[in-house]
C-alpha cells in the first residue's frame, strides 16, 4: 500500500461547510478532491472539482451546505488494499474513471488517501495533450502598444504574456505547443525558439491571411488525443487539468471554457403584458456566461475544419450543436482576464503583483 504523504486536514472539510469555501480550500490543497467527514472523521462523502462546476452551471449558490453536492457512495481503499487492487478499483469501481482513493478503516473512519499518480509516477488528471495558443491577432484595441509589437508579446509584469501562458501549460504537463501566427510572427518565434529554453517543444504555424478564431487549426497535424485552443491574450489560472477531466466525463466532442459576466441595465425596467404593467424592476442586474476563449476539441472535430479557410470557433460550434453533437461548458471558476483593451492592460500590470504575493505566502 502506498504510504500516506497527504495532509489530511487540508483536504478535509465538513458537510455545513459552505460550497465557497470548498472551492478555495480545493484550489489551495491542488489535489482535485475535498473529504467530507463528520466530528469523528467518519467519511460521508467526497467532493471533486466537477462536482462545484456542475453546482455553478446549475445556479446552486455557493452559500449553500456542501454535503448537498457530495458524492455519498465513493469508492474507497483499507490499509490491506494492494496496489493492483487499488488501480483496478479506480479504472473500473465507477462507469468513470477515478483518480483518487480515500483509506478508510473497518468503521469507516479517514485514516489516508491514494492518488493515481502516487502509484503509477505520473498523474491520470493532467496527462501529456497537445495545446494551441491563438497568437496571430493585430490586437488594434491596445495601439499604440501594438504598433510594433504582437500583442501576446506585450509585458505582462516582468515577461510577455505569452511567456505567462507557455509556463502554465507546461506546469499542467503540456508540453507540445503550437503557436499561430500572423502580425510579425519574427518578434514571437525570436523569443521562443523550439521552446526548448521555456522547458517545451513549440512549433509554428503560419497564418498566411486571418483564418479566423479556429481556422487555423486544420493547418496542424491531426492530434491523437483531445486538443487544447487558448487564445493569446488570456491572462487566466484555471486548471487545464480539471477542464480536461470535466471534458472527457461529459463525453463532449467540443467543450467552451465559459466565465460568468455581470452587467447592471442603467434604467428601471418596466415589464408589460399588453399596454398594462405587471412589473417593475429599478436598474436589474443581469447575469450571462460569455465565451473565455478556451477550448477542449476531439481530434475529429478539428478535422471538421474547412482547410485553410476563414473559420470562427462559433461556427465550428454551430455545426456541431446542428449536427446534435455534444457540446459542453466549463465554468472558469478561477482567475481570468481578456486583455481586450487599455484598462484590461493596466488591470493585469496590477493583478500579476498579487500572484508573486500569494506565491509567497504558499512557500
Amino acid at each position: 500500500m502506498i504510504i500516506n504523504k497527504y495532509d489530511l486536514n487540508s483536504l478535509t472539510v465538513s458537510p455545513e461547510t459552505p460550497i465557497k469555501d470548498c472551492l478555495k480550500k480545493l484550489n489551495e490543497a491542488s489535489l482535485g478532491i475535498l473529504l467530507v467527514c463528520s466530528g469523528n472523521s467518519n467519511l460521508i462523502g467526497v467532493i471533486t472539482d466537477g462536482d462545484i462546476r456542475r453546482a455553478f452551471l446549475d445556479n446552486l449558490s455557493l452559500e449553500r451546505h456542501c454535503i448537498e453536492i457530495t458524492c455519498t457512495d465513493p469508492l474507497t481503499a483499507t490499509a490491506t488494499t494492494s496496489v493492483d487492487e487499488a488501480l483496478k478499483l479506480m479504472d473500473h469501481g465507477k462507469k468513470f474513471t477515478v483518480h483518487h482513493l480515500p483509506v478508510v478503516d473497518q468503521k469507516g473512519i479517514l485514516k489516508g488517501l491514494i492518488l493515481r499518480r502516487d502509484i503509477t509516477g505520473c498523474s491520470g488528471e493532467n496527462p501529456e495533450f497537445k495545446a494551441v495558443v491563438m497568437a496571430g491577432g493585430f490586437g488594434t484595441r491596445l495601439r499604440p502598444l501594438t504598433e510594433s509589437m504582437p500583442k501576446p508579446m506585450l509585458k505582462v509584469g516582468d515577461r510577455p504574456l505569452l511567456e505567462r501562458i507557455i509556463d502554465q501549460l507546461k506546469n499542467a504537463g503540456i508540453k507540445h505547443i503550437e503557436i499561430t501566427t500572423h502580425f510579425m510572427p519574427e518578434k514571437i518565434i525570436d523569443y521562443f525558439g523550439n521552446g526548448s529554453n521555456f522547458g517545451v517543444d513549440i512549433n509554428y504555424v503560419s497564418e498566411e491571411k486571418p483564418l479566423g478564431t479556429a481556422g487555423a487549426l486544420s493547418l496542424i497535424d491531426k492530434p491523437e488525443s483531445p486538443i487544447l485552443v487558448i487564445n493569446g491574450d488570456i491572462l487566466t489560472q484555471v486548471d487545464f487539468g480539471a477542464m480536461l477531466a470535466f471534458h472527457k466525463e461529459q463525453k463532449s466532442k467540443l467543450t467552451v471554457g465559459v466565465r460568468q459576466y455581470e452587467f447592471q441595465i442603467p434604467y428601471g425596467v418596466v415589464e408589460c403584458i399588453g399596454p398594462k404593467v405587471c412589473k417593475l424592476q429599478e436598474k436589474p442586474t443581469k447575469t450571462f456566461l460569455v465565451n473565455a476563449g478556451i477550448y477542449l476539441l476531439e481530434p475529429e472535430v478539428q478535422q471538421m475544419i474547412p482547410n485553410n479557410e476563414f473559420t470562427n470557433m462559433t461556427d465550428l460550434i454551430d455545426i456541431l450543436l446542428e449536427q446534435g453533437r455534444t457540446v459542453t461548458s466549463f465554468p472558469v471558476m478561477e482567475y481570468w482576464l481578456d486583455i481586450g483593451q487599455m484598462a484590461d492592460y493596466n488591470q493585469a500590470q496590477t493583478d500579476v503583483t498579487t500572484f508573486k504575493d500569494k506565491k509567497k505566502q504558499h512557500e
